[in-house]
């Protein structure tokens, strides 16, 4: 089963109101594995950056000023999404931004038969406790030391590690993706990694129909046994 956990970042908090999306992170997985492949752009929204808004990401109106227009990039990020469910914290928050954002464009928005929410999942497991990102990669040993603004591909890394416990739990690191798929963000706006996957070796599975000497070999090495506890049986 092939999920996309994403994150996103903003203007504000609702396209209602002009809000526009700057930053979009995905990272693909397949039944709850890390592929390696990961989606991540900057957008220029077209509008001034309001500094509550810059205090929780980090992104400048100089920033943005050279970064593609959404409608610039949408083309690429639906490939990327393709037909799979979609995994995002509060998630009807982001499916807003990101089908505001293609409708402005013209494409058709994204079903919300697709999105899975991790804030619902966790409200229905821990009921009355703090449900923020941050609260739940403390509660499951998450680290997230290196989070010091919002960005949304880091969300997104974290994200994959709690979607994971939320849902079952498996273990963190287990190395099954290349250092080369290591994604490298850089200012120019667009980094669409490349990585696969690394392909484990695996020995083939022994036969263990046991041949004639193997069960004359056995037989010999039970009968020199002396007072078998399995003769009083």
């Amino acid at each position: 089963m092939r999920e996309i956990i994403f994150d996103t970042e903003t203007t504000g908090f609702d396209p209602k109101n002009g809000d526009r999306m700057v930053e979009i992170g995905c990272i693909e997985m397949i039944d709850r594995i890390e592929t390696g492949q990961t989606f991540h752009c900057y957008y220029n929204p077209q509008r001034l950056m309001p500094k509550a808004a810059e205090e929780v990401h980090g992104l400048s109106d100089v920033f943005l000023s050279d970064k593609k227009l959404f409608k610039d990039g949408a083309g690429e990020l639906l490939e990327f999404l393709g037909e799979a469910n979609l995994v995002a914290h509060n998630a009807q928050f982001d499916f807003n931004f990101l089908n505001a954002e293609l409708i402005l464009c013209g494409q058709k928005p994204v079903s919300q038969f697709r999105m899975v929410d991790t804030l619902a999942i966790a409200k229905s497991k821990h009921p009355g406790a703090k449900l923020s990102l941050d609260a739940l990669c403390s509660r499951y040993g998450i680290d997230r030391s290196h989070r010091v603004k919002h960005g949304a591909l880091l969300d997104a890394e974290l994200l994959t590690q709690l979607y994971i416990e939320l849902t079952g739990g498996r273990q963190i690191g287990l190395g099954l993706v290349s250092e080369a798929a290591v994604p490298q963000i850089g200012d120019n706006g667009s980094a669409r990694l490349a990585g696969k996957a690394e392909r484990k070796q695996f020995i083939a599975p022994r036969k263990y129909t046991p041949n004639a000497d193997e069960l004359a070999r056995h037989k010999s090495f039970i009968d020199g046994i002396e007072n078998p506890i399995w003769a009083d049986i």
